[in-house]
């Protein structure tokens, strides 16, 4: 939001007379009219760390650089607490004030990130406690970045003062346009102090009220673990050995919830201060550091822009590193609507034109901004052998033309953008089940991966969706290895069947319940009258093998799917029990035709059910059919190879990703906004090029 009204102090003193108000009606439709206008508009920049160097006059040569190239944004401020408190209390903003109104001079807007992380080296020497304590009772010096202990009191103190004081000296910059909250939370390591122990212990107590339930949720007369006080807790990882799924399961909850908390302080801190700010963070959540639950922020719509790092790789002829970056926007995302941020994009040592094709990508899932990181090669640090736009010295490389060439051609077709996603089909996740299916060969989020894959292929949309929170307005709704059923999430499943959607579940899904014990009920947990089956367990492929009809070996499986023979590979395969379920599928190449794909109808819907962890050559031929039965648009008529998307109704983008034309369909006149041709019919589009169309 942008601060465009503002309203003298005699007028506010006035009483509002009927004529008055009629005039603030009139000035407030303008002002969201204006806000709107902003909302069209692409951003192209880098990540700039004047903090290596308070030269003023090369930070007024970089900014003339980036000015020339057409950058409209910079980030600044993360992992640089102590530039601007360098000791206790003692905040110097004063060089930083300047760099604020030359970037402002030129014309480009800020994203000022609050570097709540790492801490400063002077508060972990005043509370040890900040340290990191590893599994084993070490505490650690903190020698690399995001080596502190977020949930420490004294350390959530100090942050939160620090953001505090920053957020109210930067407020009303006319040049900030948001402030980042954090940086990549998920990433860092636990710490297993006795503090967080205690802090561990005070949550459970919450949680359970009483040790007797504790137990039963911890099933403590296993192994002898009973719990008779609950000082008697302590962690679920001890050196290298790790206990108990539920404990597990229950640790993360509580180190996720401490994550979340401390966001949602510093984004309460920033709504105070600078109400008309934007906030935004880069939400490495998913990080195998610290996995946490970021759904929790996504649905809370208090991050009113989502942001994510760009980081596909270096390879200009390979798509799976960009694939994996878009499915990054997407489970970052979530449903949100709001526009996307790539508040870092990748500079290294990229072939050149694989960051504009990776740019034009981004676009199709809604980004907004591209911000490269870093602007300039590092000099020193942990990160001092990076590369970005600008060499070591100063001078601008092919990077930096690269950005240059993407700003000035988003230029011509920002106004059509950020592309706003219209989703007709739903992927759950489920961050319990990703902490559940750590001893699964296949882990919650391949499987949700795997899914978003088939979409990805279609050029259509699809939304990483997390069921208990979503309204579930969706035609299709994949349910992909979701290990953890509680009762909010069965029911919403339920009743999306039961009022004509279609589910699909795969395997690893609803095996335990919501305190991470498997159900001791018919399976799949709480829904299995829902699918009409019965799981009895599984078996594991290779194994079963050895008996195999057709001499396979190893992971390699067959089935039939309504009469079409799929190949595939699984470390292992459900025993699905039909119970009114109907049979379309069965694995074919063992010593016995096991059904292995069911349909069951339920109330107004269906629930189909694949014994078999989520992948393309299963899932694909189910995919096509349910598009065509369920009226599900699709994406634009183009050749494999070709990402593309309808951004409204007379302009599309294309994106070649490979290394071969590919000709477009096209029926009548057309023009290229980006390249400003004209085309009578069908048209080409270059290997790794883009094209956006204006048909007439």
């Amino acid at each position: 939001m942008y601060n465009l009204l503002f309203i003298p102090q005699k007028i506010k003193e006035k009483s509002m007379k009927p004529p008055l108000k009629s005039l603030y009606i009139v000035i407030a439709i303008l002002f969201y009219s204006i806000a709107s206008v902003y909302s069209q508009q692409l951003y192209v920049g880098a990540n700039y760390h004047p903090h290596d160097d308070k030269n003023p006059e090369k930070i007024k040569k970089d900014i003339q650089l980036m000015k020339d190239a057409g950058f409209t944004v910079v980030r600044m401020g993360h992992l640089a607490w102590d530039s601007y408190e360098p000791s206790e209390g003692k905040f110097d903003f004063g060089w930083f004030d300047k760099v604020m109104e030359w970037m402002n001079d030129a014309g480009i807007k800020v994203i000022l990130d609050i570097a709540i992380r790492p801490a400063p080296i002077w508060l972990h020497h005043k509370y040890p406690s900040i340290n990191i304590t590893d599994a084993s009772g070490n505490m650690l010096y903190p020698n690399h970045r995001y080596m502190e202990d977020i949930g420490d009191p004294m350390y959530q103190k100090y942050a939160l003062i620090y953001a505090d004081s920053l957020t109210k000296h930067y407020a009303n910059y006319p040049a900030l346009l948001a402030f980042g909250i954090d940086n990549e939370s998920g990433d860092g390591p636990i710490s297993y102090s006795e503090t967080a122990r205690e802090r561990f212990v005070t949550w459970l107590k919450k949680k359970y009220t009483t040790v007797d339930n504790l137990n039963k949720a911890w099933a403590g007369q296993r192994w002898s673990r009973k719990i008779n006080d609950f000082q008697e807790v302590g962690f679920p990882v001890s050196g290298s050995i790790t206990g108990a799924p539920e404990r597990v399961l229950d640790f993360r909850r509580f180190v996720s919830d401490e994550i979340n908390q401390l966001l949602f302080k510093v984004i309460h801190v920033v709504n105070t201060n600078a109400p008309n700010a934007f906030t935004n963070t880069n939400a490495w959540y998913y990080s195998p550091m610290k996995y946490f639950d970021y759904s929790k922020m996504a649905y809370s719509g208090k991050m009113t822009r989502e942001g994510a790092g760009f980081y596909p790789g270096n390879s200009l002829i390979t798509n799976w590193g960009v694939m994996n970056a878009l499915f990054g926007i997407s489970r970052i995302q979530f449903e949100t609507t709001n526009p996307f941020w790539c508040t870092e994009f990748t500079t290294m040592t990229t072939v050149p034109n694989s960051i504009r094709k990776s740019a034009y990508a981004s676009l199709m899932y809604g980004n907004q901004m591209v911000c490269g990181w870093t602007w300039q090669s590092m000099w020193a640090g942990e990160e001092q052998y990076l590369e970005g736009m600008v060499d070591w010295d100063g001078i601008p490389n092919r990077k930096y033309n690269e950005y240059k060439k993407i700003a000035t051609e988003f230029k011509k077709i920002e106004k059509f953008f950020p592309y706003k996603p219209k989703p007709e089909v739903g992927l759950a996740f489920s961050f319990p089940s990703q902490i559940a299916s750590s001893s699964f060969p296949e882990r919650h989020d391949e499987q949700l991966q795997a899914c978003w894959n088939l979409f990805y292929y279609r050029n259509m949309d699809a939304n990483v969706v997390e069921i208990s929170r979503s309204s579930l307005n969706y035609k299709l709704l994949f349910v992909p290895g979701v290990a953890v059923m509680d009762k909010a999430t069965a029911n919403k499943i339920r009743k999306f069947v039961q009022n004509g959607g279609t589910v699909v579940m795969t395997s690893n899904s609803a095996i335990v319940d919501s305190t991470g014990q498997v159900f001791k009920t018919t399976r799949p947990g709480l829904l299995s009258d829902v699918f009409g089956i019965r799981l009895g367990g599984y078996e594991e492929t290779e194994t079963m093998n050895e008996i195999s009809r057709k001499s396979f070996k190893g992971k390699k499986i067959e089935l039939t799917y309504k009469g079409k023979v799929i190949g595939t590979e699984s470390v292992r395969f459900d025993i699905i029990d039909p119970k009114g379920a109907k049979v379309l599928g069965s694995l074919t190449s063992l010593d016995k035709d096991y059904p292995i794909i069911t349909s069951n109808k339920y109330g107004k819907g269906r629930a189909i059910y694949v014994g078999l962890p989520a992948n393309g050559p299963v899932l694909n031929p189910i995919v096509d059919e349910l598009i065509d039965e369920l009226g599900i648009k699709k994406g634009p008529n183009v050749p494999s190879g070709v990402m593309a998307r309808q951004i409204d109704k007379n302009h599309f983008l294309y994106l070649n990703v490979t290394g071969e034309p590919k000709e477009i369909p096209m029926t009548g006149k057309s023009k290229s906004v980006l390249f400003d041709k004209n085309y009578s019919s069908n048209f080409t589009i270059a290997p790794y090029e883009p094209e956006f169309i204006e048909t007439k």
